[in-house]
């Protein structure tokens, strides 16, 4: 399927070329940010970013998740082209999940999000408390 975002708008009259726009609506980079941004995509790309992990052991390290949202989460990150699922020959058979390039990139980019936010939680906790007794 075609990338379906919108035409370049500076090009004058509407042609067939298209360009990715993330705020465009049927935009494949919109629906790739979509997917990386939701809770679950977050962690188990930053997860992924550590290292590859089984299907359990990552469930275990994304505290929280449900069985069935960590399947489908990792299922769309495959299709996406971030993930990719590796079946291991061995017996009992294994299944280990670990970042393409394009995943690694963008784990790395969350990894400095998450690391902003970990060294800010003095900062967030002190703003939520101001916000809190504002709305009291």
């Amino acid at each position: 399927m075609p990338n379906a975002c919108a035409p370049d708008p500076d090009a004058g009259e509407p042609t067939d070329e298209l360009i990715s726009d993330v705020f465009a609506r049927g935009c494949t980079s919109r629906a790739a940010l979509e997917d990386v941004a939701g809770k679950w995509g977050i962690l188990a790309l930053l997860a992924l970013g550590e290292s590859g992990y089984r299907f359990n052991a990552l469930r275990r390290r994304v505290a929280g998740v449900s069985e069935k949202m960590l399947a489908q989460t990792l299922q769309t990150l495959e299709r996406d082209g971030m993930v990719t699922r590796e079946v291991l020959t061995v017996i009992p058979a294994r299944v280990e999940y670990s970042l393409t390039p394009l995943g690694a990139r963008v784990a790395e980019r969350l990894r400095d999000l998450a690391d902003l936010l970990e060294g800010s939680v003095d900062e967030i906790g002190a703003a939520r408390e101001a916000y809190d007794s504002r709305q009291a």
